[in-house]
């Protein structure tokens, strides 16, 4: 996770530090890549905070952490990033730069973002999707939810809609797990069942990759998923 520990965003499923944010490393890129070398890592997923206060929303420092690993190593790359307040300029500079993956996700179904996320804006992130594949079709692009949150079937249905007219690759969906006592609670524990049934959902509405378990997070798998999809195999 780069561009600090606290968040300008204050998202009630999330544990990280709504605070002052922090000074932006720039020996943070060369560090990343070489832990990343020194590790022998061959997939690398990248992620922040969101950085509301800065005017490029923290893209400029994904991008020389993305140049930094490739100097460096032959790496794959995942870059899971915040929304920069739909800003098209910042998203195209990570868009310019080809992460072999580039995620963005929308966590829940847009009837609770008023509760879950009311800094975000539902239509916003589905845009953000939407445009990486205009920026460059061969970018694979990936999102995610939780459920468990009070969302009803027919709402995750429309989700799923949603996510397939946005073309978005891989899916990934998971059991949320309140992460403190200051969070949200947690409305309803989703069986293994329903999560193989949503799963065939969400094949059956047109999204290619999906990965949904009681404990699938944004990084499950991600190596192994790059790997299946460099290889033709279906997830």
């Amino acid at each position: 996770m780069i561009l600090g520990k606290n968040c300008t965003r204050n998202c009630a499923f999330c544990s990280i530090a709504n605070a002052d944010p922090s000074r932006i490393d720039p020996d943070e890129p060369e560090n990343i890549a070489r832990m990343t070398m020194e590790l022998e890592l061959s997939h690398v997923v990248i992620t922040s905070v969101t950085r509301d206060d800065l005017t490029d929303g923290g893209s400029e420092q994904f991008v020389n952490v993305i140049n930094s690993i490739r100097n460096l190593t032959n790496a794959t790359i995942e870059v899971l990033t915040p929304d920069f307040g739909g800003n098209e300029k910042d998203r195209k500079r990570i868009s310019n730069v080809k992460p072999d993956i580039y995620n963005h996700n929308l966590e829940t179904v847009p009837d609770l973002y008023d509760i879950i996320r009311p800094q975000a804006i539902y239509s916003r992130s589905l845009e953000f999707l939407k445009g990486i594949k205009r920026d460059d079709r061969t970018i694979l692009t990936k999102s995610g939810i939780m459920v468990g949150l009070g969302e009803t079937e027919e709402q995750l249905k429309r989700l799923l809609d949603d996510v397939a007219s946005s073309e978005v690759d891989i899916f990934t969906c998971g059991q949320y797990l309140r992460p403190s006592k200051n969070n949200y609670k947690v409305q309803e524990y989703r069986s293994e069942e329903w999560f193989q049934k949503f799963r065939e959902t969400a094949l059956k509405a047109g999204i290619k990759n999906v990965y949904s378990s009681p404990f699938t997070r944004s990084s499950y798998n991600a190596s192994d998923i790059i790997n299946k999809i460099k290889k033709g195999t279906k997830s």
